[in-house]
């Protein structure tokens, strides 16, 4: 068994005593931060996020903040999605990219004043990055990591349980909508988001002293509901067609290759990093696209380090990018990042580790 070997350069989360409390077994590197992925009952986490309600230490997904008298300006340069109309309190998804149109990261943008905005980001160094197209550009900004911390809670019943917390106005948050408020003292913002379709909201922890607490009055507000503890790497994300940008994603994908083309705006101005080379993208149309995959069999077998390869007939046509058992499924799906010349309904062969395995192509998402 393999421990993580505690070091300064690996950031626990506000989160993380919690976590281990309730039985945290299995773990993995997100961020330079330890992100759980198991407490020991894979089929009862899975189930509880499908029918139930489940609460997830994410501190992992950090935050960089921009403030400023040119915040505006930089959160556009650094976006091809239109954010002119964003509204304070208003989140949006945005897929950024460097100058060559390449996917490097997939953050919720939240705007939390008209000189403030927070992008909640995937695993990447976006705040180095940020920094240097802000001084590249010579704006007046200051970009930093807040003492920001997410905790998400998750699934069909999650609601009930955050209205039980802040009260009912929380049933009129719309979709990546947010507000700033406080929590027996704690400091939070509260935003209807998180990495799974079953329903949910993330809140934003602003004070990591206070981790333990937050953590526990959710907990028990839970309790009624049956909550517990899990994480957002199940089976869940596969079926629901999430995309985990730098799983499913390399150094060469764009956004139009995995289904992200609706977030990018053509027009936005030409300043806008990597627009010049989407728009050639777009013109020219992608080489790639995300497609499902329906493998044969039914012994559980998930992808591990590597992407694995797809042929058809004697030629490769991708790659599988992840691949997990869908217990609603009882077979093993996954993605492939496949050649536009693949179509749903046709067959190919995913060459794994275990030996070659027919697949079925289809639409995503699975369900």
């Amino acid at each position: 068994m393999v421990s993580i070997y505690p070091t300064a350069r690996l950031r626990p989360s506000p989160f993380y005593e919690s976590a281990l409390a309730d039985g945290l077994v299995t773990a993995t590197i997100y961020n330079r931060m330890i992100l759980p992925v198991s407490y020991g009952h894979p089929a009862e986490e899975y189930w509880r996020i499908i029918n139930g309600v489940s609460m997830w230490d994410v501190g992992v997904q950090r935050q960089v903040q921009i403030t400023g008298r040119d915040a505006g300006e930089l959160v556009q340069v650094l976006s091809p999605r239109d954010l002119s109309k964003c509204k304070i309190g208003q989140g949006k998804y945005v897929p950024l990219c460097n100058h060559k149109g390449v996917l490097i990261n997939d953050p919720i943008i939240l705007k939390l004043d008209e000189d403030r905005f927070w992008l909640s980001i995937a695993d990447s160094d976006i705040l180095s990055w940020g920094q240097a197209i802000a001084s590249e550009r010579g704006l007046n900004v200051e970009l930093q990591e807040p003492d920001v911390s997410p905790l998400a809670v998750q699934g069909p019943k999650a609601e009930d349980v955050v209205a039980s917390l802040f009260g009912d106005w929380i049933r009129d948050i719309k979709y990546f909508w947010f507000k700033e408020t406080e929590l027996e003292g704690i400091p939070v913002a509260v935003q209807r988001s998180g990495w799974s379709k079953q329903g949910g909201f993330e809140i934003y922890l602003k004070d990591k002293r206070k981790g333990n607490k937050l953590w526990n009055l959710v907990k028990e507000a839970g309790r009624p509901f049956d909550i517990g503890p899990g994480a957002p790497v199940t089976a869940e994300r596969t079926e629901s067609g999430l995309v985990s940008v730098g799983g499913d994603s390399d150094d060469t994908t764009n956004p139009f290759e995995v289904r992200m083309g609706k977030y990018v705006d053509l027009y936005v101005p030409d300043n806008v990093v990597g627009i010049q080379a989407l728009r050639k993208i777009a013109t020219d149309g992608p080489l790639r696209h995300q497609l499902g995959l329906i493998l044969e069999g039914s012994v559980h077998d998930p992808l591990n380090f590597y992407w694995e390869p797809i042929i058809l007939g004697d030629k490769k046509v991708g790659d599988m990018t992840n691949c997990i058992w869908s217990p609603r499924m009882k077979k093993n799906i996954g993605y492939g990042l496949l050649s536009v010349s693949i179509s749903p309904g046709d067959e190919v062969v995913v060459k794994r580790e275990s030996g070659s395995v027919t697949a079925q192509v289809i639409e995503l998402p699975f369900f």
